[in-house]
């Protein structure tokens, strides 16, 4: 093969492999929101996107319905007059978030070994001149064949200072009802801020007796809950490192 045709394989090659990186890390869509606000999610149907799974949980033993044709109170009722809390798919209901966690562990450690080794052959039957002078070099001394030393040192420290809070609140929809009356519950809210989107996301399992009469519920009263606050834009971007510097933190060994 020529040397023409082999730079034009390799100037191919590298190309290819330029075009492949850029729509692998979706570069080209970044590229094409230069100068653009970042775009907000239309509103859907949790229900219709891909992927979704309904929850299923252990779930009690359902018990004999009873009918009392002249009683005023209802078998099963968890309150007398009716309310307008969230008790259906479909309603609506506020949670709280107010997250204040902190963290700080500290920890050192110190190893230090120092090892020393002699060893040597004075007198062996008169013999040990003659054999040094066959096996090593001229002027080997028996008394002195091994002198071996070793130091070893670690200091190791390691710090750990975290320190989150947050505190919003956001409507949820309720999306499931399970057979023993506990609801699934998923919220989403988006705030757009010049080119900076901050998003909150929000899902769980909650108890109808924890919803409040103002129809709100606090954040730890949700079972299973997955709270997701992040943003994305221009700030988002910049503080994250460039794909390539993640690539290279992932495939180095070192």
């Amino acid at each position: 093969m020529s040397a023409t045709k082999t730079a034009r394989l390799i100037r191919f090659a590298m190309v290819t492999t330029a075009a492949l990186s850029l729509t692998a890390c979706g570069a080209a869509s970044r590229i094409a929101d230069i100068g653009k606000a970042p775009e907000l999610s239309s509103i859907q149907d949790p229900q219709a996107k891909p992927g979704y799974q309904p929850v299923s949980l252990p779930m009690p033993t359902p018990l004999p319905t009873e009918r009392n044709p002249n009683s005023l109170w209802r078998t099963g009722a968890k309150a007398f007059f009716k309310d307008q809390r969230a008790v259906k798919v479909g309603d609506i209901l506020t949670i709280n978030i107010s997250i204040d966690d902190r963290a700080k562990v500290a920890n050192e450690s110190k190893r230090s070994r120092a090892n020393s080794e002699k060893a040597g052959m004075p007198s062996l039957f008169g013999l040990e001149g003659a054999t040094l002078n066959r096996v090593l070099p001229a002027g080997a001394s028996a008394s002195n064949l091994v002198d071996l030393s070793s130091d070893t040192n670690n200091d190791g420290k390691g710090s750990v200072d975290r320190n989150e809070k947050i505190d919003l609140k956001v409507a949820a929809l309720v999306t499931q009802s399970l057979p023993n009356g506990n609801l699934v519950i998923q919220g989403r809210q988006e705030v757009r801020v010049n080119f900076e989107v901050r998003d909150l996301q929000i899902h769980g399992v909650i108890r109808p007796e924890d919803i409040t009469a103002q129809n709100t519920i606090s954040y730890e009263k949700i079972a299973e809950a997955r709270i997701s606050y992040g943003g994305r834009g221009q700030i988002s971007d910049v503080q994250q490192p460039r794909y390539g510097q993640q690539l290279y933190d992932i495939i180095m060994p070192f």
